[in-house]
């Protein structure tokens, strides 16, 4: 069989291939597609500090492009560090727009682009794009949170002093003491209210519920009574009562005539008088009365 490529042909055609999977797995694992179209532009930033290749660009945090490359412009005097972005190819941006250097808790650095929204000119490809450059999270630390928390300082150092007194004052041990013997009282009083209810509200419930049995009782024999024959009785009570008190006030009978005739009463009245001066002058002078009768039955 006749042999259409040398050994060596074989080892370059498998060399070469290799390389450029090397190529495309490396740029793949740093996230570019050189299959997708990308326009380059420059940045100068002051700092670029946790800012590494491969890391993503990203607008109102969509993510439009990466980092490709970091250089050092030895003859610039200021904003001499350069960085080399791809953005997709539809992404557009406008003059005045700018990029900064934004780091996260957990994705470290990465470039916000600003779009500045209100020109309708645009930068074009290798265009530079002014940069700024965001404090680190230590930095922020730093500059906000450690002047504070050094002021804070001499008011935390009087705050555990005043703790450290009121710990230490005999008036909190006393308090204790007197909290404590509180607790053991209130123990004690559990004590005897157990005791109490165990031994005394026992022989109440029962007198009550022997109360309310004879309370049954009654009421049982209050249904037996015949209330109708009693109310009848009553009745009858009432009109004798009504008809004895209809004769007192009228004048056709001895008892209505007493008591509603005034002669009467006169004459009653007139008697008692008579009987009264003949008392006393049967009192005055007895033996007027006495001799009148011992010689008249003679």
């Amino acid at each position: 069989m006749k042999k259409y490529f040398s050994k060596e042909i074989i080892i370059g055609l498998v060399t070469l291939l290799s390389l450029g999977l090397l190529y495309f797995g490396l740029n793949y694992l740093k996230g570019s597609n050189i299959f997708k179209p990308a326009n380059l532009y420059y940045v100068r930033m002051p700092d670029v500090s946790e800012l590494q290749l491969s890391n993503p660009v990203y607008v109102d945090g969509f993510k439009v492009g990466l980092v490709r490359a970091i250089n050092y412009d030895y003859f610039k005097d200021s904003g001499n560090i350069v960085v080399q972005i791809s953005l997709d190819k539809k992404m557009k941006v406008e003059t005045g727009s700018q990029i900064e250097i934004k780091t996260g808790l957990t994705s470290g650095a990465y470039l916000n682009l600003r779009l500045n929204k209100y020109v309708s000119t645009y930068y074009q490809p290798n265009d530079t794009i002014d940069g700024l450059s965001e404090k680190g999270m230590m930095e922020k630390v730093s500059d906000n949170i450690l002047p504070r928390f050094e002021t804070m300082l001499p008011r935390l150092d009087s705050i555990l002093q005043g703790i450290q007194y009121l710990v230490n004052h005999p008036a909190l041990a006393q308090s204790l003491e007197q909290l404590s013997a509180t607790t053991a009282n209130l123990e004690t009083s559990t004590r005897q209210l157990s005791l109490l209810l165990s031994k005394d509200i026992p022989p109440i419930v029962a007198n009550l519920n022997q109360a309310s049995s004879d309370f049954t009782v009654v009421s049982s024999q209050f249904k037996q009574m015949d209330l109708s024959a009693t109310m009848h009785r009553v009745d009858e009570l009432v009109q004798n009562l009504d008809k004895i008190t209809g004769q007192f006030n009228s004048k056709d009978n001895s008892m209505g005539l007493l008591l509603n005739d005034r002669s009467v009463y006169d004459h009653l009245d007139t008697t008692f008088i008579n009987a009264s001066n003949l008392l006393l002058d049967l009192k005055l002078n007895p033996k007027r009365y006495v001799h009148f009768s011992v010689f008249g039955k003679k």
